[in-house]
């Protein structure tokens, strides 16, 4: 049997439906069996989205716990996309793209996406430190003599040798 999320071979994990009683045989889904735990979680993370949509009568099934500046970085990538999209030309519908243009599309907005989501984390990389109008890029910047991480340990045999 394979993953239900990445098709490799299932490894012991599965699902148990807690709605319908223990002798029931519709409690054990055959084909939602996972690899490994993180599969498992993901599944049901997936399928607590699509019951909390389906009991408040959405058809929509938004995307696992995304953050604030993943959002950003999704509305960001609209831009990317319009341009493409322009280059390739509006009237044509998505459906009739061929795969090069359908490719290029892609190709647009995951760029975007990865390189904004690089831009955030690199201005959050080191928090801004009291007292201090910029931010520190490198806390090591102002360190004059590397060499000190290179100190002498002693050895078993009492010599003393240096850390690589």
């Amino acid at each position: 049997m394979k993953c239900w999320v990445c098709s490799r071979q299932a490894r012991g994990f599965a699902h148990g439906d807690g709605r319908f009683a223990i002798a029931d045989p519709r409690r054990y889904p055959l084909d939602w069996v996972f690899c490994s735990q993180r599969c498992q979680n993901a599944f049901h993370k997936l399928y607590g989205n699509w019951r909390e949509a389906k009991r408040f009568g959405s058809e929509e099934i938004e995307m696992i716990d995304a953050s604030e500046l993943e959002k950003a970085a999704m509305r960001g990538c609209l831009k990317a996309f319009g341009s493409v999209a322009g280059s390739i030309g509006f009237e044509k519908p998505l459906g009739d793209y061929s795969e090069a243009e359908a490719l290029l599309v892609i190709d647009a907005i995951v760029t975007c996406y990865t390189d904004t989501m690089i831009e955030q984390h690199e201005e959050t990389r080191f928090p801004p430190i009291k007292g201090l109008t910029e931010t520190v890029n490198n806390p090591f910047a102002d360190l004059e003599d590397p060499s000190i991480w290179n100190t002498p340990t002693p050895t078993p045999t009492g010599k003393t040798g240096r850390r690589k």
